[in-house]
């Protein structure tokens, strides 16, 4: 499983997609850096606080897509190429070929986010500082947690699918889904159905983005009142068991997925 694992990092640190992805999202942080302009200048850096919150919603929109494209075309491509019975033929099982896949993209997926909040951290700190760093320590976590959740999703859909193509798609629908359910599909649900506060805080935290989302704002502000009636009623009512319930859901997407993949791999032909 270890050698497995070791070329598929290998592999996919070996891509384009890597360099790109990792020099994309350290651009677009440090982008995002001089947007968020301090009080103190008009062309001085803001501090890790407001970078780790304009972050945010780029982090929901990048990172999961980063993570369903890469992990979607892992199973159905070597299935296409017919490379998946020679792997299968090899002194491994089917659970074990699946994991060390996972953990190999899992470590390229990780470095490409850390390479890239890096360097953004880096000229943070040299031009504003450390003060609001645990903040941004946070959010470099809780994105990769978020990450993680999406490759399992994604390994879910590339068990599923015949071709590397239609992984593909699927998984781009998939995102598409999860960013308009994450605020806007939430908003008009809730003016379409009048529904309560309790149960738009449910069909929050269903979506890992929404949880991921108020996970770091919580950690941001120790409380959700930000986020209006519903961030206030998760506040006073969940109180400390709040931040473990987000981190839960997001544990949950990450390992549920995943064991349903495996199980329809152990199962499914390899044809």
């Amino acid at each position: 499983m270890l050698c497995v694992a070791r070329r598929e990092f290998v592999d996919a640190i070996a891509g384009k997609w890597f360099l790109l992805c990792s020099l994309t999202f350290a651009l677009l942080a440090l982008a995002i850096s001089f947007v968020s302009l301090s009080t103190a200048g008009s062309h001085a850096f803001a501090g890790f606080s407001k970078t780790t919150a304009g972050l945010l919603n780029l982090v929901m929109l990048v990172v999961p897509l980063m993570a369903l494209t890469s992990g979607s075309a892992s199973i159905a491509a070597e299935r296409e190429r017919g490379t998946l019975l020679y792997l299968l033929a090899q002194p491994i099982s089917r659970v074990e070929l699946l994991l060390g896949k996972y953990l190999g993209l899992s470590g390229a997926l990780i470095c490409s986010i850390c390479v890239g909040f890096a360097i953004s951290a880096i000229v943070l700190a040299w031009h504003a500082g450390s003060a609001g760093a645990g903040s941004y320590a946070l959010l470099v976590a809780n994105t990769i947690v978020l990450a993680l959740a999406m490759l399992s999703t994604a390994f879910l859909v590339s068990v599923l699918a015949r071709r590397a193509s239609i992984a593909s798609g699927i998984s781009i629908f998939l995102w598409l889904t999860l960013v308009f359910l994450s605020d806007l599909g939430l908003m008009a649900g809730t003016i379409l159905f009048k529904l309560r506060v309790q149960e738009v805080f449910a069909l929050a935290i269903v979506n890992p983005m929404q949880a991921f989302k108020m996970g770091v704002i919580h950690a941001m502000n120790d409380s959700l009142d930000v986020l209006g009636p519903v961030g206030a009623y998760a506040t006073h009512t969940l109180g400390n068991a709040l931040p473990l319930i987000l981190a839960g859901v997001l544990v949950i997407w990450i390992a549920l997925p995943l064991l349903l993949a495996s199980l329809c791999f152990a199962r499914r032909s390899t044809l």
